[in-house]
């Protein structure tokens, strides 16, 4: 046996479905590795459908395309490194999750995941069966212990695997993005790293899929606890491990340790790859967004930039007889900040229009939000029309303080087909924006410097469909709100809890009931990328149709 073994690490970005294009992406991969002396190639849970394939996993057509490309890849392996990848897996009459070991031509192993998550994001239990826990696989002379994602994340799984022989934990995974989400999987893989004594691998895949996001940020821990190794997030990289081979134990050296982005920047990065792979993997080359003059739009219109460059991003302003000149000086701003071109159409017509059709029905009846709504729906038309026309998608610019509450209009300003940050609070929409102010992110395609308007992140929030109106004519204050919100969405605190941490019971109690109300507007939605704790459609799942007040 040699006293040396190179792991790598296939950290890529998949598409859902797309088989084929996955197994030449891998192929790739492992024919790099193969130049560069890795003995075994990792990549991640469900690689070859692309992570999740959700129901899609169930489809008896699928499963036999699944069965097909796994063996043509094994044939791969007759000589070379041996390669471990994620894939479902039917056995008689059930449907696993599964991490197969393909070498020396054939499919030398299978190993099923254990613990099925059917929690937030995750809905496992719908799709796969459960499967007792696993052995060790045999390989080469060393006995692996392969744990597919979550089974990572309770003790059962590794200490099994330790019991019965494991020299190393290999962790394949489709872990989606949150704030502070890698800090978490560091601990989880210290606590089975110092349960059992044993060095862990754990590869993540990194990409945009409908609403979730995946960083990468893969990594290799020893026995210790200790970072050997780590992969940069949001890239793909062939990351090749070295380990030294001591009386039967396998010890990692220390290769490159990549420093992975946090906080604003972290965020900024899931909203710049959400963007990116929704519209490239759904065909799509160029976005359509309304410039209001505010911070929302403003900084979707960033981030679309960033992800998609300059010539690929149109921007419309749509002025009412209540646009300021500086709502529609800091649009033009934006957009020649962003160096983007900008149409200029006025709903005014289309008000009118609208005015004289509905004369007759709406005699005597005062001005209201009915008005209001009109013309972020005249909004909304103007914008699909435009995105018929030349092929774009809409992004919906709105954000999770708005989507949370309702303040936001049905067919209006939440028409779209993506909405960049439909799970990022008012607060935090400021704080990206000063950060990508100072900052231009790696790979980014926007410009260098100030890209949102110092005027744009100080004026008062508006929504311009009245004389004189802001955002707290109707709301509290956004930081009081988003603390609000963020008590009752991610902690799921009740009135009183809230209440106890200093917060007037009144506003509790009207927010609460925003938050109830606008459910039926939340269902009818874009989809948006998830980067907090608790995504308002992907983790939260509430009846529309309830009594329930909470006392």
């Amino acid at each position: 046996m040699a006293d040396r073994l190179v792991l790598a690490l296939a950290q890529l970005n998949p598409v859902v479905g797309d088989i084929a294009g996955n197994c030449s992406k891998l192929t790739a991969a492992w024919r790099e590795a193969a130049q560069k002396g890795a003995d075994l190639v990792v990549t991640t849970e469900l690689f070859i459908t692309g992570y999740p394939p959700e129901d899609f996993a169930r489809k008896p057509c699928l499963l036999k395309d699944v069965q097909d490309a796994v063996r043509g890849l094994a044939r791969e392996t007759a000589s070379g490194p041996a390669l471990l990848l994620g894939a479902p897996w039917q056995e008689e009459e059930k449907i696993y999750n599964t991490a197969l070991l393909l070498d020396g031509g054939e499919i030398a192993a299978k190993v099923f995941k254990y613990d099925l998550p059917n929690y937030g994001p995750f809905d496992e239990k719908r799709v796969y069966d459960p499967a007792p826990l696993q052995m060790p696989v045999d390989w080469r002379g060393h006995r692996l212990g392969i744990l597919v994602c979550e089974d990572m994340w309770t003790p059962e799984a590794a200490a099994h695997l330790q019991k019965n022989g494991a020299q190393i934990l290999i962790v394949p995974n489709g872990s989606p993005f949150a704030m502070g989400k890698q800090q978490q999987r560091y601990a989880l893989a210290r606590d089975r790293v110092a349960e059992t004594g044993l060095p862990l691998v754990y590869i993540n895949q990194w990409g945009g899929q409908d609403e979730l996001v995946f960083e990468g940020a893969s990594f290799a821990m020893d026995a210790t606890g200790e970072i050997r190794a780590q992969a940069k997030a949001w890239s793909d990289e062939l990351a090749l491990t070295s380990w030294n081979i001591n009386d039967g134990r396998l010890e990692p050296k220390t290769t490159t340790v990549a420093t992975l982005p946090e906080n604003e920047e972290a965020v900024y990065h899931a909203l710049i790859t959400g963007v990116r792979d929704y519209v490239s993997k759904n065909g799509f080359s160029q976005v359509i967004l309304g410039l209001s003059g505010g911070v929302d739009s403003a900084l979707v219109a960033a981030v679309a930039v960033d992800a998609l460059g300059a010539d690929n991003v149109r921007m419309v302003m749509m002025p009412s007889p209540y646009t300021s000149q500086e709502s529609l000086d800091d649009a033009a701003a934006v957009a020649k900040g962003l160096g983007c071109r900008l149409t200029t159409l006025s709903i005014t017509p289309a008000m009118e229009a609208f005015e004289q059709i509905l004369a007759a029905k709406f005699a005597g009846c005062p001005s209201d939000t009915t008005e209001e709504n009109i013309q972020s729906r005249c909004r909304g038309v103007i914008l699909m029309a435009m995105a018929n026309k030349g092929n774009a998608l809409v992004l919906a610019t709105g954000n999770k303080s708005e989507m949370a509450t309702g303040y936001a209009t049905l067919y209006g300003d939440m028409c779209g087909g993506y909405a960049p940050l439909k799970d990022v609070y008012k607060t935090l929409v400021y704080l990206l924006a000063l950060w990508r102010n100072r900052k231009k992110p790696e790979g980014a395609l926007g410009p260098e410097g100030m890209v949102i308007p110092e005027h744009v992140l100080i004026k008062a929030p508006t929504a311009e469909l009245k004389p004189n109106q802001t955002d707290q004519d109707s709301l509290p204050p956004y930081n009081v709100l988003d603390a609000i919100l963020e008590s009752l969405i991610e902690k799921d605190f009740g009135t009183a809890d809230i209440v106890k941490q200093g917060y007037d019971l009144d506003t509790v109690r009207r927010v609460w009931q925003m938050l109830d109300r606008g459910e039926y507007k939340r269902r009818q939605s874009p989809p948006g990328p998830k980067v907090t704790a608790k995504h308002l459609s992907r983790d939260r799942r509430y009846p529309i149709t309830n009594r329930y007040r909470e006392e």
